[in-house]
């Protein structure tokens, strides 16, 4: 019955499209140019500003932190208040802000100062949230790292950006980043805390490791008898009146909220990563906005799964939540569905944040737990951010019936846009929030343009710009790469427009769908091809679970459809069948040429995806032109 509902309240969005759009109080549009409510103004105070001002004014002894993978006390420090709660950190506001400020005077203690590019290599953890603040009050600037990243990889963005201060965890899964640091560069393994001399690492000079190891012989072992390791336990100051906690306040007066307190890499789909610069007044006014898309108040729990080195974790969900006085939840230091479905039951979550892949695990969980005969009570569940990459319809479907997520949002964005500028919200129709993803921000300025940088006409495809105070500072040390995506009006110097590289449609209303990357687009015969349009196709099937399309050079066409298959477990699906799904619900054009399905045919078996979520497509376009060589998934009928 719920699935007849959904599509109901589909088919009824459907056919009164036209009398929605008389109601919705925007004019309506002719050109694809707009600019969202300025109505509230920008909030021009620095994080830490706010957070005394607006968060503790407000909200002290409210629940702002639930880590389940940690002890009460993983930090030491004074006993939490939370009684209740003996299993696991959970604090309030104002303990929260106790150990950021006794983490901020250790940080000065240690020498970090106004402007160092302090690293972070973690998951989710209180460490983590609490650094983000930490640094912001110092006005030092937090660098966030990939897990994810070998060795290479790790020392060419510590160096890119100068890194002077990194903290680690020992190990995730199965990187032991101490062990393959001190195995590279054996300096780490001789200096001294605070003092490192590493030629190869030439700015870092204190390593600090996170970890609430008690035993000091598995210390001594996950460390490696690193010398030049701090532990961070013994970097937090527990009292207030101290030197460095007026060096602080120092800090916290004379900072400007126009200054870079953030470094984040881009998720690198095309090339190698660059380190886009944010601002207090970028990361606190996005997270503000997304809180309002999302009618989050001092009452919701947020469980936050996405990485907090990305800015779907830090920004979507730290910021979002705690700008408006929301809790937030780890329930996992990485991706665990089953902590996940735990904490939304125990913590009673009112939210969940997550990309296609983490929704479809999530579901994966709930309906094995069912199926043995457990009761889950989703009930508080309404809302949260699905981003990353589109959304399938079906999916949607799926998360407002088995999990209660009837306010679920939809947001797009990019790094170098603090990240979001399009988001719906819940009093948006239900096909607005299944095929677009929703109108502009307030205070953001976008317009779709042409080949010639004109303003296309509604209805008609071009490249998507942004502009506003969400537009990053520039890449780090990159004035190069700035200037060919950040670019000022011809008309008003003053205002500089990012360039997304997203081909996007905008309708009469505002709203916007993004069809793909431009350089992604499939052009078959001269006609361009939306590889989203395609994937949406497929992924309607219930026997697909993912689906991307990709561009297959052809000697007739110059281009034809490649599709990539992620069949739904214990399912059977054949080539022809693929095509045939295509073919039949779309302009025949679109029906895929060849077909691989992961993990057969020696290909890997899983998508290549960012941390973001995003499919790699430059991979797979890779992977597409080998098999095409050897004639490996040819359907025919092109």
């Amino acid at each position: 019955m719920a699935s007849l509902g959904f599509r109901q309240s589909i088919r009824s969005a459907l056919q009164t499209g036209a009398s929605t759009r008389r109601n919705t109080g925007h004019c309506s549009l002719t050109s694809s140019s707009v600019q969202g409510p300025t109505e509230r103004s920008l909030d021009l105070r620095t994080l830490t500003g706010f957070f005394r001002e607006h968060v503790l004014g407000k909200h002290a002894h409210r629940p702002a932190l639930i880590c389940r993978q940690e002890r009460p006390r993983a930090h030491g420090g004074p006993p939490s208040r939370n009684l209740s709660v003996t299993s696991h950190l959970a604090w309030d506001f104002d303990e929260f802000d106790r150990h950021i400020r006794a983490l901020a005077r250790g940080l000065v203690a240690m020498g970090v100062r106004k402007g160092d590019r302090v690293a972070v290599l973690m998951g989710n953890n209180s460490s983590y949230a609490s650094l983000q603040w930490a640094c912001a009050s110092i006005g030092a600037i937090l660098v966030t790292l990939n897990p994810a990243y070998r060795l290479n990889e790790l020392v060419e963005t510590l160096n890119l950006v100068g890194v002077t201060h990194l903290f680690t965890v020992p190990r995730i899964r199965t990187s032991n980043y101490i062990r393959m640091l001190s195995d590279a560069f054996p300096e780490l393994r001789n200096s001294s805390p605070g003092n490192i001399q590493e030629p190869a690492l030439p700015s870092l000079r204190n390593l600090v490791v996170v970890s609430d190891i008690r035993d000091t012989a598995e210390w001594h072992r996950e460390t490696c008898d690193v010398k030049s390791i701090t532990d961070w336990r013994e970097t937090l100051i527990w009292r207030e009146d101290t030197w460095e906690q007026r060096h602080i306040e120092q800090s916290v007066q004379s900072q400007r909220s126009d200054e870079v307190i953030n470094l984040q890499f881009t998720s690198g789909t095309t090339g190698a990563p660059k380190a886009v610069s944010l601002t207090h007044t970028n990361l606190l006014n996005n997270g503000i906005s997304i809180g309002e898309c999302m009618r989050l108040g001092p009452d919701d729990v947020l469980c936050n799964v996405p990485p907090m080195f990305h800015c779907f974790g830090l920004v979507l969900g730290n910021l979002a939540a705690w700008s408006h006085g929301s809790c937030v939840v780890y329930p996992s230091e990485i991706y665990d569905p089953k902590a996940i479905v735990d904490s939304l039951v125990q913590d009673r979550c009112t939210a969940l944040h997550g990309v296609p892949t983490h929704f479809l695990g999530v579901l994966a969980e709930v309906r094995k737990r069912q199926d043995a005969g457990e009761k889950l009570d989703l009930s508080r569940l309404r809302t949260g951010i699905a981003a990353g990459s589109p959304i399938p319809i079906d999916l949607m479907r799926q998360l407002i019936e088995k999990l209660n997520l009837v306010d679920l949002s939809i947001a797009y964005g990019m790094t170098e846009t603090s990240p979001v500028s399009f988001q719906t919200t819940p009093a948006d129709p239900i096909i607005k929030r299944v095929e677009t993803v929703g109108r502009v921000q307030p205070h953001v300025m976008a317009k779709i343009i042409d080949q010639d940088g004109h303003v296309v006409p509604v209805g008609k495809p071009g490249e998507l710009c942004i502009a506003g105070y969400l537009v990053q500072k520039g890449y780090w040390d990159d004035e190069e790469q700035t200037q060919k995506v950040m670019r000022a009006d011809p008309n008003d110097p003053s205002t500089i427009w990012m360039h997304t590289g997203d081909e996007g449609i905008m309708d009469e209303e505002g709203y916007l769908k993004i069809v793909g990357r431009i350089k992604d687009i499939i052009i078959r015969g001269g006609e361009n091809l939306f590889p989203v349009q395609i994937e949406n196709a497929l992924t309607a099937h219930p026997s697909i679970r993912e689906a991307a399309a990709v561009s297959v050079r052809d000697a007739k066409y110059g281009e034809v459809v490649g599709a990539w298959i992620v069949r739904e477990p214990n399912t059977i699906m054949s080539r022809e069948d693929v095509r045939r799904t295509v073919s039949e619900s779309m302009n025949p054009q679109n029906a895929p040429a060849w077909v691989w399905f992961v993990g057969e045919d020696g290909t890997p078996g899983e998508l290549p995806k960012t941390a973001s979520g995003k499919v790699m497509k430059h991979v797979l376009r890779k992977w597409s032109a080998e098999l095409v060589q050897n004639v490996i998934g040819s359907v025919g009928g092109k």
